[in-house]
């Protein structure tokens, strides 16, 4: 977060006067998908729970929501700030083990990922045309919290009840791409955007890895507003 306002003091800094008439509300709407299995860190918890765990790492898509302020730097970059949010639960079961009764031994696995991000775009056609293609980068602070609730298996093979959480916040690079259709003052268009991190969680809590894999593909519809 420390590392955020500082970009937005520098933005603050640097931008025009002038570009008060370039600045926009862009909103976003969509889905969020984590990333593969293959692609995913050896620490990471998910990837770990798969090896005792029935679920599929798919069911953590989820959609997304967040906006962004742009401000116009000359007439072919823009500055962003922004905010959004994605949460999931994911249902799972023990693969190996169920409770005396032969009923599934189950838990709930959920993941919630807040990106505050400050995003520099190019726009090699500028602002000026009917079709704005555009291409950017920049640096996220991801704030997360990811739990486990439910039932578990002890090394005694009983079963017990808990909940366990871990939050925080990592850092991680950006990179977007899209194109909008200005229509009067506002435009339509399309984004997709990666994001890679990686959480670090609590080491007195009882997960099957020490970080949380917060990277994956945004696809969005966005609408902006100049202001």
């Amino acid at each position: 977060m420390r590392r955020l306002l500082s970009v937005l003091a520098l933005c603050l800094t640097i931008v025009p006067a002038s570009a008060s008439a370039q600045q926009s509300l862009n909103l976003y709407l969509g889905g969020f998908v984590p990333l593969s299995e293959d692609a995913r860190s050896r620490d990471d918890v998910l990837l770990n729970n798969l090896d005792f765990l029935d679920f599929n790492l798919k069911d953590f898509d989820a959609a997304t929501v967040g906006g962004e302020w742009l401000i116009g730097l000359g007439e072919k970059f823009e500055g962003g700030l922004g905010i959004g949010i994605s949460s999931r639960t994911v249902p799972a079961v023990y693969r190996r083990y169920t409770n005396s009764d032969r009923s599934e031994i189950e838990q709930d696995l959920k993941l919630r990922i807040v990106p505050f991000t400050a995003t520099v775009r190019f726009l090699p056609l500028g602002r000026r045309d009917a079709f704005e293609p555009y291409i950017g980068a920049g640096v996220g602070v991801f704030g997360f919290r990811y739990s486990e609730t439910g039932q578990f298996v002890a090394a005694d093979k009983s079963v017990y009840r808990d909940a366990f959480v871990g939050s925080g916040s990592a850092t991680g690079p950006v990179v977007l791409g899209g194109v909008r259709f200005p229509v009067g003052s506002a435009a339509l268009g399309l984004e997709v955007r990666y994001q890679s991190a990686e959480g670090l969680l609590p080491k007195d809590q009882d997960f099957a890895g020490p970080t949380i894999d917060l990277g994956g593909m945004s696809y969005l519809f966005t609408l902006k507003f100049k202001l």
